[in-house]
């Protein structure tokens, strides 16, 4: 069975403008805490938290058009297939929304406020503490790499679609689609 029903256009739209931005906010992050203390470097801080929310609103927007949308029918594979693409999907889904989260805990414990793109000031998500912020940290690195992890993973699976298996799967979410 190959997969010819497409996603829909926002549906679309949303996965690669949340991929671009994932892969974009990885690359960020990794690079900014390499930096020594610079203005530079908090520069990008900011810039970062600020990316971090706008991704946070798209991962709402995109859930929310996934629950009111139904996707095409899966294409046939085995059960456990199956139930890995879902499992991995849903994680994918919660680290759209934990990641950012667990950003924007870390910069309130720590006291630097997010100030959406350096005029909008965000409520504090969690009251000053340099405890809790310290132990935050690495669980927004660990939470962001484990979603590295699993997109690369994702990308694995939708190549081995396209090229192993040959079945279309990819076609249904690339944006540029030929009709008959």
């Amino acid at each position: 069975m190959t997969a010819s029903e497409p996603y829909t256009t926002p549906a679309i739209a949303l996965h690669w403008l949340l991929a671009l931005a994932i892969v974009g906010m990885l690359a960020l992050g990794t690079w900014m805490t390499s930096l020594p203390l610079s203005p530079l470097r908090l520069k990008l801080y900011n810039w970062h938290k600020w990316a971090g929310v706008v991704v946070l609103a798209l991962s709402l927007l995109r859930l929310a058009w996934r629950l009111a949308h139904r996707p095409p029918a899966a294409v046939a594979m085995p059960a456990w297939q199956r139930c890995a693409a879902a499992a991995s999907h849903a994680a994918m889904y919660g680290l759209f929304v934990a990641v950012p989260l667990a950003g924007w805990a870390y910069s309130s414990a720590a006291g630097f406020p997010v100030v959406l793109f350096g005029v909008w000031p965000l409520p504090d998500f969690v009251a000053a503490d340099r405890a809790l912020a310290e132990a935050i940290r690495p669980l927004h690195r660990l939470l962001a790499w484990t979603l590295a992890a699993l997109a690369a993973l994702h990308v694995a699976a939708a190549l081995h679609h396209q090229f192993v298996l040959r079945d279309g799967l990819l076609a249904r979410m690339w944006p540029v689609r030929r009709r008959r």
